[in-house]
């Protein structure tokens, strides 16, 4: 029997991407039964302002430079060429296809199950693909505690944003470590955030 690879889909701007999400997609990999842990870098969230965001060519090449050597970890630019803005569902749908051994779920904080019934098919993304939840500080899975296909995992749940990150930068403050190294190279030698 042909064994099914098992891929986490980490969906997100990462503007930036930095270490709270490295260190999340390390503990899918080490703690669940996922084989792989792909970084889908969205070019425009539906439910988030655009105005605050580094171009998209940007934010997926820092999303490389992160994973850059890690075993286990890919990036994913398919939204790139799907119209915007682009919408989970559509994205799990076209990834089943193009990749019909692989098996998906999503990673997604407590706080995304909030809004979940904004999503776009939110029923049918919960009927087909199991759903990753790990913590986030004041949310619960509320309504969809014990759906079959909603797993709470028991990540340690790590308080630093993106938008922590640039208004830091913004505001001349040492962010280095908050950052993976190759991230906080390129950010500070391009001038980004500032």
């Amino acid at each position: 029997m042909i064994r099914q690879n098992r891929i986490g889909l980490f969906f997100g701007s990462f503007n930036p991407i930095h270490s709270g999400h490295m260190m999340l997609a390390n503990y899918m990999l080490a703690f669940t039964d996922l084989h792989e842990v792909w970084f889908v870098v969205s070019p425009q969230n539906p439910l988030k302002e655009k105005k605050t965001l580094l171009a998209d060519y940007h934010r997926l090449d820092l999303v490389y430079k992160a994973v850059d050597d890690y075993p286990g970890f890919s990036v994913v630019d398919i939204e790139f060429r799907m119209p915007k803005p682009s919408y989970t569902i559509d994205t799990l749908v076209r990834l089943q296809e193009r990749y019909p051994g692989s098996v998906f779920s999503v990673i997604v904080g407590a706080d995304s199950l909030q809004s979940l019934h904004k999503w776009k098919n939110h029923t049918q993304l919960l009927e087909q693909f199991r759903l990753l939840v790990y913590p986030r500080e004041g949310f619960d899975a509320g309504t969809y505690a014990g759906h079959p296909h909603i797993e709470v995992v028991n990540a340690p749940e790590i308080e630093v944003s993106s938008s922590f990150i640039r208004r830091a930068i913004a505001s001349g403050k040492d962010v280095r470590f908050f950052l993976p190294p190759k991230v906080y190279d390129y950010i500070t030698e391009m001038h980004f955030y500032e």
